[in-house]
């Protein structure tokens, strides 16, 4: 068996039925397999899936479990040479798959690749290609030339030996060598959705080069999730289950101090944030009180990151899940 294609369901028949079709038509040269992980078998649409694609593998888990426990599972259920982690809401339009196992066979050295995620209609989709430049993201400062200058320098971006290589790759699409992800020890299942593709990537690329190919494509729809992020703002820029992972990332890729600097940062803008607002209403003759939804949404934020604080610094182990009281892009859509 040369691929395995894992893939996993919640709540999602329809864009599984409409990935599978796509890989089933467009995929030769290549013997697979595909396993789905569904991570609400009550509400999963199973039986609709089956009746379609009856060889499929497909495994209930108990719980929801999030993306990277899921994807474990269906690891462990394989029997490729290769994983292909693949998102519901993809599809692909070409032998996308055969060209990465092509690849893959005649580069050894690479231990992962993706390929260049696109918008539905064909437009490309911008990616992190380092750690640093997606860790730059976390500073909630405002757009300024020297506040750029003083991050670049303090997390410069690496010099690539390669062309297309990368420090992480997107977990819509990674296409990964079986032993070099034995070694790394797979997804990480302290994390519940957000940040498990970054942190695996770092381990990955112990094994071997990480990189994109850049005449692989496919089709990233991008489907709702109770999760995705409402309101976006240079402010808010992260959901806040993103902000959970992305500090927890942060604390296991760069240890103790860095997670603390950023605590910090967040817990010090909030004021900061305030009093900016407010000198502006009162600049344009506004209630000095009014329009500060975005500066409440952040704080909100800050208090759920300080919920998992302590849990977090000490690294404990466990799936660091929000709960639906914690949710505030949900509960503040308007």
């Amino acid at each position: 068996m040369d691929v395995s294609i894992i893939i996993i369901n919640y709540r999602t028949p329809q864009l599984i039925i409409n990935c599978l079709k796509s890989i089933y038509q467009h995929t030769s040269g290549v013997t697979f397999e595909i396993i789905v992980v569904d991570n609400d078998p009550e509400n999963g649409g199973k039986n609709v899936v089956l009746a379609q694609y009856p060889e499929i593998n497909w495994i209930d888990m108990e719980y929801n479990s999030g993306f990277g426990r899921a994807n474990n599972e269906g690891m462990k259920a394989s029997k490729g040479r290769y994983f292909l982690i693949l998102n519901a809401d993809t599809l692909v339009t070409d032998n996308v798959i055969g060209r990465c196992l092509d690849k893959m066979e005649h580069q050894k050295d690479i231990s992962a690749a993706g390929a260049l995620q696109q918008y539905a209609d064909g437009s490309p989709m911008p990616f992190y290609k380092s750690f640093n430049e997606f860790h730059k993201t976390f500073f909630i400062l405002p757009p300024s030339r020297i506040i750029d200058r003083i991050l670049n320098k303090l997390y410069p971006e690496p010099e690539y030996k390669n062309d297309g290589q990368c420090d992480w790759l997107v977990g819509a699409f990674i296409f990964v060598r079986r032993e070099a992800a034995e070694l790394s020890g797979r997804f990480d299942e302290d994390f519940f959705m957000y940040g498990e593709d970054v942190e695996w990537s770092g381990r990955l690329g112990k094994q071997g080069r990480l990189c994109y190919f850049n005449d692989c494509t496919f089709i990233h729809l991008e489907n709702d999730n109770p999760f995705r992020r409402t309101s976006i703002s240079w402010i808010n820029r992260f959901s806040t289950q993103m902000q959970v992972s992305n500090m927890l990332w942060l604390r296991k890729q760069y240890g103790t101090g860095a997670y603390l600097l950023m605590i910090l940062h967040y817990v010090s803008m909030i004021p900061v944030l305030f009093l900016w607002k407010m000198l502006l209403n009162i600049k344009q003759k506004k209630n000095p009180f009014g329009h500060l939804k975005t500066q409440i949404i952040f704080t909100r934020k800050t208090m759920v990151l300080l919920h998992y604080f302590w849990p977090t610094l000490f690294a404990k182990k466990y799936l660091y899940k929000i709960k639906p009281s914690e949710n505030i892009d949900l509960l503040t859509i308007s």
